[in-house]
């Protein structure tokens, strides 16, 4: 178990991913200007209606902006890990990793529903999913699932490979500032968590696939499970 760890969030297998200065610094121009306009998109929309036309609209523009963003900025990568003598796509190690942060998440979300100091807290979650009960579940869970690839594509693709140093602290950082758009103090947490985690995924891989996995197995778990404690 604790090789598979190492394998899935430490480990690092070789790769060459290397590009010229010229390539760099445009790719480090397109992230930073997709940045600046998906926080603010992101933040409109999670100020519409639930369930409402521009609700739909909104998160699927997102949704295409991370994605051209990510694919305009440079190469993207699928990455590889390392299995006994040989280097395979990674895809059950990230699914095991996304449900184990499906299990952190609702221990903690059954933590904070039982302490009363942190209604709050709880009101915030609340509101979050008030989209899940004004929306089709199976609607919501399509755009659940392309927003959190699109997101990987972009924040673990391209932004990932614009940063020199720190990449893993500097995407999640990132990330959590482009969620902190929606004035939501719990989406801004879990998308620390979840960054840092899949930021390690695709230092560890070299690549996106790894990240989205479990960016899926969280997000599509959570969609369910969370209405189940606080509604």
């Amino acid at each position: 178990m604790r090789s598979q760890v190492r394998r899935a969030l430490w480990d690092m297998v070789p790769r060459d991913h290397r590009e010229s200065q010229e390539a760099l610094r445009r790719r480090q121009l397109v992230v930073l200007g997709f940045v600046l306009v998906g926080a603010v998109v992101l933040g409109f929309s999670l100020r519409t209606e639930p369930g409402s036309t521009q609700f739909y609209v909104f998160t699927l523009a997102m949704a295409g902006l991370w994605t051209v963003g990510a694919f305009v900025s440079g190469p993207l990568h699928l990455g590889r890990i390392a299995l006994r003598d040989d280097y395979v796509r990674p895809v059950l190690t990230p699914f095991v990793v996304g449900a184990v942060l499906v299990g952190v998440f609702t221990a903690g979300g059954l933590l904070v529903r039982s302490l009363s100091f942190l209604d709050p807290l709880t009101a915030q979650i609340r509101d979050v999913l008030a989209y899940t009960s004004e929306s089709n579940l199976w609607v919501l869970a399509l755009i659940t699932a392309v927003n959190g690839i699109a997101e990987e594509l972009f924040f673990r693709g391209g932004a990932y490979a614009a940063v020199t140093k720190h990449p893993v602290y500097v995407t999640t950082i990132a990330y959590a500032v482009a969620t902190a758009a929606t004035g939501n103090i719990m989406l801004s947490f879990a998308a620390v968590l979840l960054g840092f985690v899949v930021g390690l995924e695709r230092r560890a891989s070299g690549g996106i696939l790894a990240p989205i996995i479990t960016h899926l197995t969280w997000s599509l778990s959570m969609l369910v499970i969370l209405p189940l404690i606080f509604l």
